[in-house]
């Protein structure tokens, strides 16, 4: 690491007793936040503490993720935050445990500062890296002040970006020429390092300083071998790139050493099982192939997304947040894209509600919705406060709120109260999900001053349901909501599979109109895996349609009867497996079933004739069972 110096002794104050607990580096992508992390980690090593450095980008952004991480660090199971909080205090008189690339994992802040830390022993330290700086209840929550501290990066000062320069090859003056242009941006010195190295008469100077990295971009691709820039404009479409999605995304063009080719470029790194461009490369090189041959960046992404859908049936638990990311990368909507992976400023913490916060979550609601939403609202406050979540400000003021709830807080009593349960358990026992699989009560979300209108403050809530989805994904069947106006919101909602229920509720004079999502068999992954294969234009024609009761074929849609779609639901979720008769009777029927005979071999029958050619795929395994395997 050249220069940081005075970053690396400031960061290093972590290790002392009466230094901070916690730790947040940040700053623009490019600045050497994970170079900065690395370095400090091996100065704390060899001062004695135990570094646990865990890349955001491999974690699912949930409790879950982050202790499944660390029992793949240790080699043993940790299933809670006590068993999380004992092994991390384990390791050493002084552990640190070091979150890069955390902008990625803000799904989970407010459990992180609120839950996560406060548990862990006093021996051990928490450092976060990422684009973003710190939320403002990291500062102004009571006890935080004397425990947290922040770091910004900045560019390198003139006479490290010279050492850097110089170090990689150039002489004094072309070092001084290039850092005219990349004024101490360290990612955008090692690229025009490099591109200086491929050209060394390259005029740097007409490189507009306001897009210096893209500009340094593109010129070191003009020079690069033509196959090295194809790997590198498809690896720019995926989220990380492996040997396999190479393979399938060049096809026979695809060199033999490819991995090894990308993986020796300045701008590209390991990271789990494949590479990953540094995300302003890759920003860039997308946004310019997008531009200068959209034909071969749909082609690309389309290669991709048959190779993931391919390699996810075999994944197991521990690699399907990696699966479940790629194929979230491919999409381009940008509701669901920024839901995932976002861009815009942290301007909010959601978190959960405390006591403390029901006044403002009632004066939010008297501002938008009638006096008997509003006591219905405060009835769920009554009942269940824990399921409420707020929003807050830079200051810690709660300017919106929301109410998600799980199906198994419908009894008869919330029935009465809320006629918005109400038509939500009509609809649900009209259509029913399979045994074992999850429903959401999506029940309000409002902003103080925008209400449920689109605002910065409702994209807050939204962002914090992904992590619910997260959580519960692979069980997760339906989620349901409600809008007073939901035309603003309809174009998105469709897209996203969203489905105006029929009727509407009227409370206090208001309108109500209920919608409801259906993930499918396959949960939230399944979800997102036709959003993309809907936006690529890529058939997908084995897919349960997200619309009830119905099989997708080509262009045509064949109703099903209720009994008939679970079954292959059933089926299609244990794709490959073989089920007896005897666990569908249970599993499907359930208390449905009566001891008719032969109930199983009827709707297998009727499932043949509507699959048509695909009816082959369901197959009998004589003896045993059935078994839904594509051909």
């Amino acid at each position: 690491m050249v220069g940081r110096r005075d970053e690396l002794v400031e960061a290093l104050r972590i290790l002392e007793d009466d230094g901070p607990r916690v730790l947040c580096v940040h700053g623009p992508a490019g600045l050497g936040k994970s170079t900065l992390l690395t370095a400090a980690g091996e100065a704390a090593r060899r001062r004695g503490a135990t570094v646990v450095q865990l890349d955001c980008r491999d974690l699912e952004p949930t409790t879950r993720g982050l202790l499944s991480a660390l029992s793949r660090y240790a080699g043993t199971e940790v299933d809670t935050l006590d068993e999380a909080a004992a092994l991390l205090g384990s390791l050493g008189p002084v552990v640190v445990l070091a979150l890069d690339t955390y902008e990625l994992f803000r799904l989970s802040d407010a459990w992180l500062r609120r839950v996560f830390v406060p548990s862990l022993p006093d021996n051990v330290r928490l450092v976060v890296a990422g684009r973003e700086p710190p939320t403002s209840e990291w500062w102004s929550s009571p006890g935080w002040d004397r425990t947290f501290a922040g770091l910004r990066l900045g560019p390198l000062p003139e006479a490290d970006a010279l050492e850097l320069l110089e170090r990689a090859g150039l002489s004094r003056h072309e070092a001084s020429r290039l850092n005219e242009v990349a004024r101490g941006h360290p990612l955008a010195l090692r690229i025009g390092a490099a591109a200086a190295r491929e050209r060394p008469d390259a005029d740097l100077g007409s490189v507009a300083v306001a897009r210096v990295l893209e500009g340094l971009v593109g010129l070191y691709l003009a020079e690069i071998a033509p196959g090295t820039r194809r790997l590198v404009e498809a690896a720019s479409v995926v989220r990380r790139v492996t040997r396999s999605l190479l393979a399938s995304m060049l096809g026979e063009s695809c060199p033999a050493d490819a991995h090894a080719l990308l993986a020796r470029l300045p701008f590209v790194e390991p990271v789990g099982d494949g590479l990953m461009l540094h995300e302003s490369v890759q920003e860039a090189v997308s946004a310019w192939l997008r531009e200068a041959d959209p034909s071969a960046h749909r082609a690309y992404r389309r290669a991709a997304w048959r190779r993931l859908r391919s390699e996810v049936a075999d994944a197991d638990r521990t690699e399907l947040w990696r699966y479940t990311a790629d194929l979230l990368y491919l999409l381009e909507n940008p509701a669901v894209r920024e839901a995932f992976f976002p861009t815009s400023e942290y301007r909010y913490a959601v978190e959960p509600a405390t006591i403390e916060d029901g006044d403002a979550i009632l004066d939010i609601a008297v501002r938008h919705d009638p006096p008997g939403a509003v006591a219905i609202l405060e009835w769920w406050w009554r009942r269940a406060p824990g399921c409420f979540r707020v929003v807050r400000d830079r200051r810690g003021a709660v300017v919106g709120f929301s109410l998600l709830l799980d199906l198994s807080w419908l009894d008869q009593r919330a029935l009465d109260v809320d006629p918005v349960m109400a038509a939500w358990l009509r609809h649900l026992r009209e259509e029913p999900v399979p045994p074992g699989q999850r429903v959401l009560l999506h029940r309000r979300r409002l902003g103080r001053d925008a209400g449920e209108g689109p605002s910065a403050v409702q994209a807050a809530s939204w962002l914090d349901i992904k992590r619910r989805y997260m959580e519960l994904r692979p069980t997760l069947r339906r989620l349901y909501t409600v809008h007073r106006d939901p035309g603003p919101f309809l174009p998105v909602l469709t897209t996203l599979e969203y489905q105006l229920l029929p009727g509407s509720v009227e409370i206090d004079g208001a309108v109500y109109h209920a919608l409801s999502l259906d993930f499918g068999p396959g949960s939230v992954d399944g979800w997102q895996a036709r959003l993309a294969a809907a936006e690529l234009g890529v058939a997908d024609p084995d897919l349960l349609g997200a619309e009830a009761r119905e099989l997708v074929l080509e262009e045509t849609r064949v109703r099903l009867a209720p009994r008939e779609f679970a079954l292959l639901e059933y089926l299609m979720r244990r794709e490959g497996r073989v089920v007896n008769r005897v666990s569908l009777l249970e599993d499907v029927w359930g208390d449905h079933y009566r001891g008719a005979s032969n109930v199983v071999e009827v709707a297998v029958r009727s499932l043949r004739r509507k699959l048509g050619p695909r009816g082959a795929w369901l197959e009998t395994v004589r003896g045993v069972g059935y078994r839904w395997r594509r051909g």
